[in-house]
C-alpha cells in the first residue's frame, strides 16, 4: 500500500486511515480517516494551519475521490501541508515513494510533454521534471481565433511535438484551494470567469473543468457534487500559526492563523485602489493589520524577530513604489508613473488579494527574465501585434491566451498572500525560489533601493501570513 506522504504533508506523518488501491492508485477515503483542521503541518520556517468554518474536514467530500479515469483527485494536487497546492519537496518525496506512479504524475498535464516516454522510472524522472523541480502544471490553451497578435516565434526547451504556433504550453503552479471566499478572480488568466455570474459559480464551473481535464474524466462532475467540492473549499482559511523565530502567530496582540481570517469581512471591491467599493469607501493603504500591536514596546513578548515582522508589515502597507511599465495600471490610468504602495494590488484587508478582477502585467512572464528570477524550462513565444507591430516575447502570454488582445500579453492575477511560507516558489510560473527572490525582483523592478534590512522585515512579515 502507498503510504500517504503526498496525500497529507510528508513522511513524517501517516495515517493507516486513508488507503491506496495499489493497482490503479485509486483514492478511498473512509469517513473516519484524518481530518487536518486546526493541524499544525510543519513548513520551512514554522507551521501552517488550516480552519474550516464547518468544524472539522470532510475526507468523504468530492473533492477526496477519484472521478476520472487516471486516478487523480483534487487532493492530489491540493496538500494542506502546502498550503493546499504542492511543493517541490513533497512532490519530489511522492516521486521516491511511488517511483513516478502516483497519481500526480500523469503525462496530461504533469509531463513537460504529454507525449513523453515515461516508461521507465528515470524516463519518468525526465519527464517530469518542470513538476518536480518547480511544481508546474502544464497548461495547454489555443491561440484565440480571434487574436489581436501573430505568433513570430515559438521556442519550447523540450521539443514537445504537441507545443505549436496554434496550441501553446503554459507551465503554472497549481492555485491554494482554500481561502477562497476572497477571491475575485480563478485561475491565473481569469478564464473560468463568466460575466456577471458569482465566483460560487464560476468555482463550480472550474470543478467541473478540472475534473474533466486533470482527471481526464469522461463526463463532468453533477451539479451536486460540483456544489459540494465548493462548499468545502469556501469553508477552508490557511494561515502560518507559527514562525520559527517569531514563535505564535497570535500571541500578545497579533492576529495570526486561520481563525482570526475566517472572521475577515469581504466583498468584491473592498478597499479598491481605483475606486471600485460599491460602497463607495475611498482606499486604504494600511490592508495589513495583522502584527501592528508588535510594535508596542511595552509588551512583555516584544523582541527583534517580532519587532522585524511588525516594520516588514508597515513597508507592506506604506513603502511608496513607484509604479511604471505595468499594464493595468499605467495604461488604464494615463499616467506614466503611478506612486503606490503593496498594497495598491494587494488591496484586500488582511488577505492581500485584488478585490477587483484586475489583471495586471509587472514583468514576471518577460524574456529574458529579469534578477532574481529563474524561467528556466519555460517555453517563450514572440507575439507580433497585428495593428501596431509591437513585439512581445514572453514565457506565458497570460490573460491573452483567453481575451485575443494585445492589451492582455503577459497579464495575470495576483494570489492570495497568505499561507506563504508553506507554499514556495512564488509567482504564476515559480520563478522565484524564495520570498527574498520576490522581494529582491520588486526591488529591481521599481528601483527601490531597499536596504538589507528593509528587505528582511518585508520577508519576515509575508513568511509569517
Amino acid at each position: 500500500m502507498l503510504h500517504l506522504n503526498g496525500i497529507f504533508a510528508s513522511r513524517r506523518i501517516r495515517f493507516v486511515s486513508a488507503l491506496f488501491a495499489c493497482l490503479g492508485f485509486t483514492l478511498v477515503v473512509p469517513a473516519n480517516s484524518f481530518d487536518p483542521n486546526l493541524r499544525d503541518f510543519p513548513d520551512p520556517t514554522g507551521e501552517v494551519r488550516t480552519f474550516s468554518t464547518t468544524g472539522s474536514v470532510d475526507t468523504t467530500n468530492p473533492f477526496f475521490q477519484s472521478m476520472g479515469t487516471n486516478g487523480r483527485a483534487c487532493i492530489h494536487c491540493h496538500q494542506p501541508g502546502d498550503a493546499w497546492t504542492v511543493t517541490p519537496p513533497h512532490i519530489q518525496e511522492r516521486f521516491a515513494d511511488s517511483d513516478g506512479l502516483d497519481p500526480i504524475f500523469r503525462t496530461v498535464d504533469g509531463a513537460n510533454c504529454p507525449s513523453a516516454d515515461v516508461s521507465t522510472e528515470p524516463a519518468r524522472r525526465a519527464a517530469y521534471s518542470m513538476l518536480l523541480h518547480k511544481g508546474l502544471i502544464r497548461i495547454s490553451l489555443p491561440v484565440p481565433a480571434n487574436a489581436e497578435f501573430e505568433v513570430a516565434d515559438v521556442s519550447d526547451p523540450h521539443g514537445c511535438p504537441e507545443t505549436t504556433a496554434q496550441q501553446f504550453a503554459m507551465f503554472r503552479r497549481p492555485l491554494p484551494s482554500t481561502n477562497l471566499v476572497f477571491l475575485s478572480t480563478v485561475m491565473w488568466d481569469g478564464r473560468e470567469n463568466a460575466p456577471g455570474q458569482s465566483i460560487v459559480h464560476d468555482l463550480m464551473q472550474q470543478s467541473k473543468d478540472a475534473t474533466l481535464n486533470h482527471a481526464q474524466a469522461l463526463t463532468a462532475p453533477s451539479d451536486e457534487q460540483a456544489s459540494q467540492m465548493v462548499a468545502f473549499e469556501l469553508a477552508l482559511f490557511t494561515a502560518q500559526s507559527d514562525d520559527h523565530a517569531a514563535g505564535q502567530l497570535d500571541r500578545d496582540g497579533a492576529q495570526g492563523g486561520p481563525q482570526v481570517l475566517s472572521t475577515q469581512p469581504f466583498h468584491i471591491g473592498i478597499n479598491d485602489t481605483f475606486g471600485g467599493d460599491p460602497s463607495g469607501a475611498t482606499f486604504n493603504p494600511d490592508v495589513f493589520t495583522i502584527f501592528q500591536n508588535w510594535t508596542d514596546p511595552s509588551r512583555p513578548a516584544h523582541d527583534d524577530a517580532r519587532e522585524s515582522v511588525a516594520r516588514g508589515e508597515r513597508l507592506f502597507n506604506r513603502l511608496v513604489i513607484p509604479i511604471e511599465g505595468v499594464a493595468g495600471i499605467n495604461d488604464a490610468l494615463g499616467q506614466p508613473v503611478v506612486l503606490g504602495t503593496c498594497t495598491s494590488c494587494h488591496d484586500t484587508p488582511n488577505s492581500g488579494n485584488h478585490s477587483l478582477s484586475v489583471p495586471l502585467n509587472i514583468g514576471i512572464t518577460d524574456f529574458p527574465a529579469l534578477a532574481p528570477l529563474d524561467t528556466t524550462g519555460l517555453p517563450v513565444y514572440t507575439l507580433v501585434c497585428k495593428a501596431t507591430g509591437k513585439k512581445f516575447t514572453v514565457t506565458d502570454p497570460g490573460r491573452a491566451m483567453i481575451s485575443g488582445k494585445c492589451k492582455d500579453i503577459g497579464k495575470t492575477k495576483g494570489p492570495i498572500l497568505r499561507a506563504l511560507a508553506a507554499r514556495a516558489p512564488y509567482f504564476h510560473n515559480g520563478s522565484a525560489a524564495t520570498l527574498l527572490d520576490v522581494v529582491n525582483f520588486y526591488d529591481v523592478r521599481f528601483h527601490l533601493a531597499l536596504a538589507e534590512q528593509e528587505k528582511l522585515d518585508l520577508v519576515a512579515f509575508l513568511r509569517a501570513l
